[in-house]
């Protein structure tokens, strides 16, 4: 068993990533984690020497890597990952897509507070958050629409997310 968790950033990928390996014994990956120990410096860093693009070069190769390499695992992906080389049908083709599909409205609450760790929000006035959300979200909402199962309920419930799982 393969599953990618895909959705916006702030969405709670990693979260329930987390929470689903611990309660289904499969081994997590946090794919910016992976991306992280690869390159030996953070996100942050990366954007700032290298640029998105080598950052998205990066986060594509470890994907790869990852999957090929282990028969069952939990992996959250960045907000961005299904949007690059063709990364959604990779992993459409490899395991279960999940979409967390979380509303605007907690993202905000939820990245405003997260601002110096997000590179892509981290020079952003939180006045100008919201907007920034919405625009980002219509342009990736056409990759997230190809994942094998949308969560959108909120709070997600745990047994409800591992059932549609194992039903998909």
């Amino acid at each position: 068993m393969k599953v990618f968790l895909i959705g916006f950033m702030g969405s709670g990928k990693s979260h329930w990533g987390r929470l689903l390996s611990e309660k289904l014994g499969i081994r997590f990956f946090d794919l910016d984690e992976q991306v992280v120990d690869k390159a030996g410096k953070p996100v942050t860093e990366i954007f700032a020497s290298a640029g998105e693009e080598a950052f998205r070069q990066l986060e594509k190769e470890v994907l790869h890597i990852i999957t090929e390499s282990h028969d069952s695992f939990i992996m959250a992906t960045g907000g961005g990952t299904p949007c690059y080389f063709n990364n959604i049908d990779y992993m459409n083709d490899a395991g279960t897509t999940v979409w967390i599909n979380t509303s605007p409205d907690v993202l905000f609450d939820r990245l405003v507070k997260q601002k110096d760790k997000r590179p892509l929000i981290r020079d952003i006035p939180d006045t100008q958050l919201q907007h920034f959300i919405a625009k980002k979200m219509a342009d990736r909402r056409i990759y997230y629409e190809q994942a094998q199962l949308e969560v959108a309920e909120e709070p997600v419930e745990l047994d409800s997310l591992i059932e549609k799982i194992f039903h998909a």
